[in-house]
């Protein structure tokens, strides 16, 4: 009675993990002196390897004098579940006994974390020669291990041989077309699945939803969306932050806030999501808002990534207000600093204009990784502060971090902004040549444009003869601007006539064009130029600026007089110019 009263509290807490208990009982055992024949012996192991003590579990299995298919089952699959698949396949091999179906199925999991491909499929013959293949369980742990060993056929293969596939196996299929980029085979397998009759689960939507981010497949992404409502899961979070990242993905912010409203129980990566959103859309201020609503209106608590997310937004709107406020809270509340949020930190001083706070935040870091060393050099590069960019680049060398693309786009604006021009001709040049770093536009139009601010326009003309980027309209315009800027009006003109063949979607062309033309005097051609933009259809964006004022960020933009307040402001600057001009007049 004693014995199985016990048995059976050890398989509650296998079931509940509860590890406090389970030592009690495990105690209880050994205090008794019950017999701890295999049986019992198995309840113990059991109870450890589901409570993660993986380390205590194979103490008794090894102590245990009689062993069964159990005892290796329990074993076998504790390692697979613990994370620890070699040591799972290590004792597999081990094994006198032949193996059943949760063995098979628990070794070829191992496998499959491991992409222990040969491995695998001699556990898979060996299956099929004890007649387990077709067995759920492991016919969708075979599926699995070939999907995550990039042999899809053979995965496919597993699934039409298995007498009834049920959702599990739909789901393993689909997810694994979809990790090896089969994307059409993916959506086949899921139709083929809603034919049977089957109704997709979470975790089949998942994984179609994951790869719905691109225009071409947003009439797909809304169609799963709408059989998500129908099977109210679009509430549940582990698929509303799934629609809300798609949504995010294509800057639909209205619908993804729709999404993030339908889900009931928003968890800690409901909202993460959707401030993300906020922030990939430039909504900075909304992101911010619905920070603050997180923070004061519900009992989730912020982790390192909200944090980090709510300082990009700050840093968005350079809100150097706010962004203090989150650096004084995390100083008051966090003991040990995440390493993303530190990024953020430096990110949110540098863009707010606060270099100095940026790089003592740095310095004070324990641990820097790439983007770390990134972050700090194009701070410093947009503040003009070329030299100690490059300065930083040297040191991060130093340590052994190997720079990429972003390092030399930030190393790049750095010797742009700062007038080093020949220094940063040879970090371009050495890119290819020494870190295998292939230049890309981004790259290149840095360089032509540090060229033409140089005014070595035909320096920057034969770089562009070189790469195959010299018909990009940023690269063409950039050398345009340069070719005003030293009124170098042959280069220029030529400039603009190639860029206007590639038909510009914006008016810069046609306004560089005829302040060159009026820089020399060339009234007529200034008129032509005009004529063109206005045949065009193009207008000119209006500029805007953006100033913080107690906590609010106000937005001026030119020839916009509906600002709330404009007759006040009106007021102030006759009162300025005013006070100027009799500063002026006395002076």
């Amino acid at each position: 009675m004693i014995t199985e009263t016990l048995s059976s509290l050890l398989h509650q807490c296998s079931k509940s993990k509860a590890l406090r208990c389970g030592l009690s009982l495990h105690a209880a055992v050994l205090k008794t002196c019950i017999q701890l024949d295999v049986f019992m012996s198995n309840h113990v192991l059991n109870m450890y390897a589901k409570c993660g003590q993986i380390t205590f579990a194979r103490q008794v299995f090894d102590e245990m004098l009689e062993k069964n298919l159990v005892s290796w089952s329990a074993m076998i699959s504790g390692y697979d579940q613990a994370g620890e698949p070699q040591m799972a396949i290590d004792l597999y091999s081990r094994m006198l006994l032949v193996p059943n179906e949760y063995i098979f199925a628990s070794v070829i999991s191992a496998c499959a974390s491991l992409s222990a491909l040969t491995q695998g499929q001699k556990i898979h013959a060996r299956s099929l020669k004890f007649g387990y293949e077709s067995i759920s369980f492991v016919s969708n742990s075979l599926i699995s291990m070939y999907m995550k060993c990039n042999q899809c056929s053979d995965a496919f293969s597993v699934f039409t041989n298995t007498p009834e596939p049920n959702r599990v196996s739909y789901n393993a299929l689909i997810t694994g077309f979809v990790v090896n980029q089969q994307l059409e085979r993916g959506f086949e397998i899921f139709k083929h699945m809603l034919q049977q009759g089957l109704l997709p689960d979470r975790f089949a939507f998942m994984g179609l939803l994951g790869i719905c981010t691109t225009t071409e497949n947003l009439k797909r992404g809304t169609e799963l969306h709408c059989q998500t409502i129908k099977l109210n899961l679009d509430s549940t979070p582990f698929i509303g932050n799934v629609i809300m990242t798609m949504y995010s993905e294509l800057n639909l912010l209205e619908e993804a806030e729709k999404a993030f409203k339908w889900i009931e129980e928003k968890d800690v990566i409901s909202w993460n999501t959707f401030i993300a959103a906020c922030s990939h859309s430039d909504d900075h201020e909304k992101g911010l808002r619905v920070f603050k609503q997180m923070t004061e209106e519900t009992n989730v608590r912020p982790d390192d990534f909200t944090f980090s997310s709510a300082l990009a937004a700050c840093a968005g709107l350079a809100s150097m207000r706010h962004g203090k406020q989150i650096h004084a809270h995390l100083m008051r509340t966090r003991l040990y600093q995440d390493l993303g949020v530190d990024n953020a930190l430096v990110n949110m001083y540098a863009k707010c204009g606060c270099i100095r706070s940026a790089y003592d935040i740095f310095i004070e870091m324990v641990h820097h990784n790439l983007v770390s060393w990134n972050t700090i050099i194009v701070g410093f590069g947009n503040h003009g502060l070329g030299e100690k960019a490059v300065e930083l680049f040297e040191q991060m060398n130093a340590t052994g971090i190997r720079p990429d693309s972003v390092t030399f786009i930030g190393l790049l604006t750095a010797c742009n902004h700062a007038g080093l021009v020949d220094k940063g001709q040879v970090y371009f040049n050495s890119m290819e040549e020494t870190y295998g770093i292939t230049p890309d536009i981004e790259h290149f139009s840095c360089l032509i444009d540090m060229l033409g601010r140089a005014g070595r326009l035909n320096e920057a003309e034969e770089y562009m003869r070189k790469f195959p980027f010299w018909n990009d309209p940023v690269v063409l315009g950039s050398l345009l601007s340069a070719s005003r800027l030293h009124g170098d009006v042959v280069i220029g003109e030529r400039l603009a006539r190639w860029l206007l063949t590639l038909q510009p979607v914006t008016t810069s062309p046609y306004v560089l064009l005829s302040n060159l033309y009026a820089l020399d005097g060339m009234w007529d051609s200034v008129a032509e130029a005009r004529k063109m933009l206005k045949g065009s259809g193009l207008k000119k964006e209006a500029g805007h600026s953006l100033i913080e004022v107690s906590g609010i960020v106000e937005k001026f933009t030119i020839g916009d007089f509906t600002h709330s307040r404009s007759k006040e402001i009106e007021g102030i600057l006759k009162t300025l110019n005013w006070a100027i001009g009799e500063f002026t007049l006395y002076n």
